[in-house]
Formats: C-alpha cells, sequence, structure tokens
C-alpha cells in the first residue's frame, strides 16, 4: 500500500513538473504568437489584396477630417499601406526555419510579397500604384527599406519586375525633398540602389547624413527635425532608423563614416532607453507630437535596435520584449481598431479621427507595422526565449529600486 502511494506521490509530481515546463514553454511560445497573429491581422488584408490585384478594389480610403490635398491623398494611400506594411513585415520574410506552422505562414505571405511588389510595379496592373510626387517619394522609400532588411525579396524577384522596381524608384529622384527628415527617404532610395550596385548617387546619402550628424543633433539621443527641433516621435518613427541604415548599407562594402557611425549607434542606445522609459504600465504611452496615429509605428526605433541586437546594456531583450508587447496589446487590441473587413480606422487607442493630421489616410496607418521588426529575430534568439522582465515603468511604479536615468554626454 505505501509503494502504491509513493508511486502515485511521484507521477502527480512529475506531471504537475511537465505542466510548469509546458506551461513555460507555452507563454515563450505565446509571446510571440500574440505578435505573429497581431502581424497576420495588420498585414493579410494589404498583403492578401495586392497580391490578387485587388488593393484599389477593396482597400477602403478614410481621410483626415483636415486632409490638405483629397484626390492626391486618396491616389497615394495604397502606396502608403503596401510600402509600409512590408517594410515591417520584411525581417520576418528574410528569416528561415522556425516551428511548421510559423513557416507555412511566413511562406504565404512572401508568396504575397513577390507577386504584390510585381502588381505594384507593373503600369498594366490595376494596382500599378503612384509613384510619381512628394508623399510617394516618402513611401517608396519604404519599399527601398523593404527590399534592404529582405534580400531574400529581390533576389526572388524576376528580372522584369526588378528593371520596374529600379524604374519607379528613380522616378522620385524627380521630387525635391522637403528641407527636414524626408532628405533620409531620398537616401534610404539611394542606399537601396547601392546595396544591389545599382547605379546611385552618393550625394543624395551624404548630404542626409552630413546634416544629421553635423548639424541637426541636439543633444541626450535625439536630432531636431530640420531646423526645427519637434517633441513628438520623428526621431523614432523616421530619423534614426533611416540614418543607421543607410549608415549599415555604406559599411556593407567599405569603412565608411566610422565616427558618424559609432556616434549614431550611442545616441541610437541612448534615444532607446528613453522610448523604453515612456511606455506606461499598461503599455500606453504619451501621445504627444504628430502621426501618433501610427499606433506601435512610433516604436520603429526601439523594434529595430532590438531586432539589430544593439541595445544598450540597460536594457534586456526581455523587458523590451515586454515593453512592446504591451503596446502591441494596447493599440492593436482597443475595440474599434479594425472595421468589419479588418482594415485599421483612424485612431491610437480605438476610432479617433480627431487624432489625425491633415496628411493621415487608411494606408499612413500601416507603419505599425514596424513595431514587428524583431520577428525577424528566431524563436530562438534571447530575444524571445528569455523569462519575462518587467520594464521601467512596471519597476518604478511597483516600487522596485532601479538606476537613475542619465542623458548622454556626447564627445564629438
Amino acid at each position: 500500500m505505501m509503494m502504491k502511494k509513493l508511486l502515485l506521490i511521484l507521477i502527480a509530481t512529475l506531471l504537475f513538473l511537465t505542466g510548469l515546463a509546458q506551461k513555460k514553454a507555452a507563454k515563450s511560445e505565446t509571446t510571440r504568437q500574440v505578435w505573429l497573429n497581431y502581424m497576420d491581422k495588420i498585414a493579410r488584408p494589404v498583403l492578401s489584396n495586392i497580391a490578387e490585384d485587388k488593393l484599389k478594389a477593396n482597400m477602403p480610403v478614410r481621410l483626415s477630417e483636415h486632409i490638405d490635398n483629397k484626390e492626391s491623398r486618396s491616389k497615394v494611400a495604397y502606396l502608403e499601406a503596401f510600402a509600409r506594411t512590408l517594410s515591417g513585415i520584411a525581417p520576418w520574410l528574410q528569416l528561415e526555419g522556425g516551428n511548421p506552422v510559423e513557416v507555412k505562414l511566413r511562406n504565404q505571405y512572401r508568396e504575397w510579397a513577390i507577386k504584390g511588389i510585381a502588381n505594384a510595379v507593373n503600369p498594366d496592373a490595376k494596382d500599378y500604384l503612384q509613384w510619381n510626387g512628394g508623399q510617394p517619394l516618402v513611401d517608396a522609400s519604404y519599399v527601398a527599406l523593404a527590399l534592404i532588411r529582405s534580400p531574400w525579396l529581390w533576389e526572388h524577384l524576376d528580372e522584369k519586375v526588378k528593371q520596374q522596381v529600379v524604374t519607379v524608384l528613380k522616378i522620385t529622384r524627380n521630387t525635391v525633398p522637403v528641407y527636414t527628415n524626408w532628405i533620409l527617404f531620398t537616401g534610404v532610395i539611394e542606399a537601396f540602389f547601392y546595396k544591389y550596385d545599382l547605379g546611385y548617387d552618393a550625394v543624395r546619402m551624404e548630404y542626409g547624413i552630413r546634416e544629421f550628424t553635423e548639424h541637426w543633433y541636439v543633444g541626450d539621443g535625439m536630432y531636431s527635425d530640420g531646423m526645427q527641433f519637434h517633441l513628438d516621435y520623428y526621431n523614432s518613427i523616421v530619423i534614426q532608423p533611416n540614418l543607421s541604415t543607410m549608415l549599415d548599407v555604406l559599411s556593407e562594402k567599405h569603412t565608411a563614416y566610422p565616427r558618424e557611425t559609432e556616434n549614431v549607434k550611442l545616441i541610437g542606445q541612448r534615444y532607446a532607453q528613453i522610448l523604453e522609459r515612456m511606455i506606461n504600465t499598461d503599455g500606453s504611452y504619451p501621445a504627444t507630437g504628430r502621426s501618433i496615429v501610427y499606433r506601435g509605428g512610433v516604436f520603429h526605433h526601439l523594434a529595430n535596435v532590438a531586432y539589430k541586437k544593439q541595445l544598450p546594456s540597460s536594457l534586456s531583450p526581455a523587458q523590451v520584449r515586454e515593453a512592446l508587447t504591451a503596446v502591441i496589446k494596447k493599440t492593436l487590441g482597443a475595440p474599434g481598431t479594425f472595421d468589419q473587413n479588418g482594415w485599421l480606422n483612424i485612431g491610437l487607442y480605438g476610432i479617433q479621427p480627431g487624432l489625425a493630421d491633415f496628411y493621415i489616410t487608411t494606408g499612413s496607418l500601416y507603419i505599425c507595422s514596424n513595431i514587428f521588426l524583431p520577428l525577424g529575430l528566431p524563436e530562438t534568439d534571447e530575444f524571445w526565449n528569455t523569462p519575462p522582465q518587467p520594464w521601467t515603468a512596471v519597476k518604478i511604479w511597483s516600487g522596485q529600486d532601479v538606476p537613475a536615468d542619465h542623458a548622454l554626454e556626447l564627445r564629438r
């Protein structure tokens, strides 16, 4: 009888320990799956429709109540949606391997992306997109950024499509960028040409790099947006991801801008600290400045630094993962975030059209895809497989003691 009891206790203990192990594994998988589910919810309507040449037919185009040019903005909204979505999922499309379910999903998106690019640049397709003009310069750069982030995509386009991509991106050279972060859109397009040996304009890249590194750094991890500093998220949305991408591409082939590259990295690490501290315990964050309806896209830089494995030592990958997960759930899980057909509504937390600036369309919102960049890291990476850790706000507001925050004193 005693042996039977001991055996039952042993079995129960093993079952308990097995359950704990399974829960732990499930939790790790669940976090990545949460990201994949939200990514799929964002990207599926855009990629599946343009792959079938039906994006213009099926995507609703809602405009800011204060839109400055209804006709022009409506036409470019489709390029905005496609390019911004593609830039955010590109690192994941580049990734190989993983569990069978994820691999199957990635293969589907690869197929859609290849077909979508082909339709976007084909003048005979219904979904041939608008490439000429001011806003198209912005969003053509997101196509270029996607192709920089995912060489797999570029390599799997057929030669005719490749030439059409080059043709449409060269159209943007007709547009003189605004003397702001826009000079980096021009620079990223040239970085694409440089990366794939397609003939690039070195001056357009030099211009953006020099202006930001020599003239527009204002201190403590932030640049001004042209001649004026704005208290918004454009350091994260555009400036620092684009600037670092240009420098990364240049350094792939030869040593270029070594001092600027090192400083941009240090500045980026400091700004990553600032962004992480702005994420509140519930995943909310200060709703300040332009383009706040970009939702999680305002954490593009933090996601990018995590993806590139360049986080400062003060930020563990696990705490950044948990912080970004909270943002994703807060901004994409709110009631009214999506319409009945799965397209994004204008807002930060649900439907809030009053938050939209004069240039906002439905397509603009899909820049939120850039919060998903760490999905380009395999599930075996420490970003995904280390136990959850609280981010700074959670530590502080639960009474934990944390190191004081300090400004970056950059020696120039």
